[in-house]
């Protein structure tokens, strides 16, 4: 009577919801197809919430005992289509695959399932729904959908027909759908598969880590190996591909416990949706009231940010223009699962690793995919074979893919090897990465090639006090011109910006440094200035989230400021025999630094002040790699004085509107339409 009643209220809920018109057409297609079925496998939509208003019975069953429920649409459905004779060639109910595909899960406690938590429960056979990150994928690969089997005896009537029909079902493995011991359940002889009926469906298995995981490659020790535990999803037929390394998911699906090497919890998915972070609507009031007072220039508040940022780790004033550099690179990256348009890479040429290294470890834990990349393991996808026997190859995606909309700090260039530093450099030229999966290896006929995107920035150092690069110092370097023979010429020139931290610089005083450092040691988690106090680390965290999904419009007169000296400086950098040597990713580089200081100022509108900015960094950076030019930059441009008052502020205000004075004198010189410029540039 209870199963009586749960499918009438099967039966009006696909009524209700549209589902019994959409099993119609479906039917329709069968029906109108030349090919013979063994198994009709139908797809039907379920909202838990309309069900239990229905009939909560039946919407217990769906939550609770998902297959029970599976095997009441199952009846309903092939009532329903001998009652309206919608497929000629039907037989048994048996045919009938019915798979539910849940929409959501009611928002309680029981039905999240947490990595994080101990023991998983994989024996209820019941929806979860978890939450991830993807960081491994096997190429597609065939599982048996369904099978039909015959009984051995011919006398026996189950030797003919459809009596016998195995379909997969959530959580079962292969040899729990074909297999040669079942037995006739009419003269218990065995039971033969009838081999031309089987029905093959597409298979791929991907690993998930919590995001909680993350903290792991954000706070990492040097050289020491670690291995955190990820969790094994089965997607199958409509599920496959849909999802990518490196994007966030919310799944729900049913825990299974699989045995083959080893005993594994696994999840056979259900629905996959992909994980929107919801974006901060506010700063903090500090920052708001700070904002305010600084309105009426384009220039002080992003100079007093960069002046008390990552104050733990350094002294207010030092490493000001690093500083600035950083927080132009976070505010241009994105939340995880959103293309990443302007990537804003950093490498730093510096004698004081340890301090740098402290500073850009500090900064990639402001946003949520800052990766420190530990040396032990891989940068980019690398392949090895899947452990669940299924013959499939899995692709481990790599720091780079782990860190999409973020940033992939790498440490020290000079630790990787040369085959690693020219798949950097390939990967920063064309943002992408491709591998090749060899047939033979793998056991396949044919080779394969897979291309994912690296949308990330990366951040890395090298030391200029390090022995090798003493020993192979330059002595013809041109006037402002940074040795960088430690590290290719062709790598460097891939990243966008190069930046020279000395630590006996004018820009990073030593004495404040050393204060600092002894303060520290002996109260580590001591506020030590009065910015510390009043700007957190969660106001700046709060401000690069709000900064980061502004979206940012160009005036014409920076389109006009940016082309202007893209060309000057392309053209003044040209010589005979080598062409140029700026590349047309430069000019991407100077509109991201440009977006970067307009979102920095919480603008949504990029004016020339923040073109002049992004001309300033470039050309320092270009005067670092290639010498100095006509346009001839100082080395602390951007922070000509010790920054302490409000006088300072107006007198670096003072400095800037003459360097762009000089900027508009060096476009009318050298930019286009001038007579230095050829009829076809």
């Amino acid at each position: 009577m209870l199963n009586l009643r749960m499918k009438e209220a099967a039966l009006v809920y696909l009524d209700r919801s549209g589902g019994l018109q959409k099993f119609i057409k479906d039917c329709e297609h069968y029906n109108d197809s030349k090919q013979s079925y063994v198994v009709y496998r139908f797809n039907i939509l379920i909202n838990p919430s309309d069900v239990v208003e229905l009939d909560a019975e039946l919407g217990n069953h769906i939550l609770h005992q998902p297959l029970k429920a599976a095997q009441v649409f199952q009846s309903v459905c092939f009532i329903a289509v001998k009652t309206l004779s919608l497929i000629g060639q039907l037989e048994t109910e048996t045919q009938i695959n019915i798979v539910l595909k849940v929409t959501h899960l009611p928002p309680l406690p029981s039905y999240d399932l947490d990595l994080c938590k101990f023991p998983l429960d994989y024996t209820s056979q019941r929806f979860y729904m978890m939450q991830g990150i993807v960081i491994a994928m096997t190429t597609v690969t065939k599982y048996t959908q369904g099978a039909r089997f015959l009984c051995s005896d011919e006398a026996c009537p189950l030797s003919q027909g459809f009596q016998y029909i195995r379909v997969h079902v959530p959580g079962a493995t292969e040899s729990a759908t074909v297999r040669n011991d079942f037995l006739c359940n009419l003269c218990a002889s065995p039971l033969q598969e009838d081999r031309k009926f089987r029905v093959l469906g597409d298979k791929q298995i991907v690993e998930v880590i919590t995001t909680k995981a993350l903290c792991a490659f954000q706070r990492v020790s040097n050289n020491q190996p670690f291995r955190f535990q990820s969790l094994t999803i089965f997607l199958r037929d409509e599920l496959v591909n849909k999802m990518s390394v490196g994007n966030e998911y919310k799944i729900i699906g049913i825990p299974a416990c699989v045995k083959t090497s080893q005993t594994a919890v696994c999840i056979e998915a259900n629905s996959i949706t992909l994980y929107n972070p919801k974006v901060p609507s506010e700063i903090s009031d500090n920052f708001r009231c700070l904002l305010s007072l600084t309105s009426t220039s384009c220039w002080k508040f992003t100079a007093i940010l960069a002046n008390i940022f990552a104050s733990q780790i350094v002294p207010p004033g030092s490493y000001n223009l690093l500083k600035l550099c950083l927080l132009m690179s976070l505010v241009q990256t994105s939340d995880g699962n959103k293309e990443m348009e302007d990537c804003l890479d950093i490498f730093i040429i510096t004698n004081d690793t340890l301090l740098v290294e402290r500073l850009l470890e500090f900064s990639i834990t402001l946003i949520p995919r800052g990766i420190h990349h530990p040396i032990s393991s891989e940068v980019f996808p690398t392949l090895s074979r899947n452990n669940h026997g299924t013959g499939a190859v899995s692709i481990q995606g790599g720091s780079a893919l782990l860190a999409k909309g973020g940033i992939c700090f790498i440490g020290d260039l000079s630790l990787h090897k040369k085959d690693k530093l020219e798949q950097l450099q390939s990967v920063l030229e064309s943002r992408s990465i491709t591998v090749y999966i060899p047939g033979k290896k793998f056991g396949d006929d044919m080779d394969q090639q897979m291309t994912f995107p690296v949308q990330c920035s990366f951040w890395s150092f090298v030391d200029m006090d390090s022995s090798s690069r003493r020993n192979l110092q330059k002595t013809n370097t041109l006037i402002g011109q940074m040795d960088c023979s430690l590290i290719p010429a062709n790598l460097v020139e891939a990243f966008g910006l190069l930046i020279n931290c000395n630590e006996s610089s004018p820009c990073n005083p030593l004495l404040p440094i050393v204060q600092h450092t002894l303060k520290k040691s002996i109260d580590p988690e001591g506020l030590l200035y009065v910015a510390s106090e009043q700007f957190t680390t969660e106001d700046f965290e709060k401000l690069l989230a709000f900064a980061k999904n502004l979206d940012v419009q160009f005036s014409m007169e920076a389109e006009r400021m940016i082309h202007g000296y893209y060309l000057a400086s392309r053209r003044i950098r040209t010589d005979s025999i080598c062409g140029s040597k700026l590349s047309s990713s430069s000019l991407k580089y100077l509109v991201s630094l440009s977006e970067a200081h307009a979102r920095l100022n919480l603008r949504n509108k990029v004016l020339k002040e923040d073109v002049l900015i992004a001309a300033l960094l470039f050309e320092t950076s270009l005067t670092l790699k290639y010498g100095a030019t006509p346009f001839c930059v100082a080395p602390n441009a951007l922070f000509p004085y010790e920054q302490y008052n409000e006088e300072y502020l107006e007198q670096r205000d003072l400095y800037l509107t003459q360097c762009q004075q000089q900027l508009q004198q060096f476009i009318a010189t050298y930019g286009p339409g001038t007579s230095i410029f050829s009829s076809d540039e």
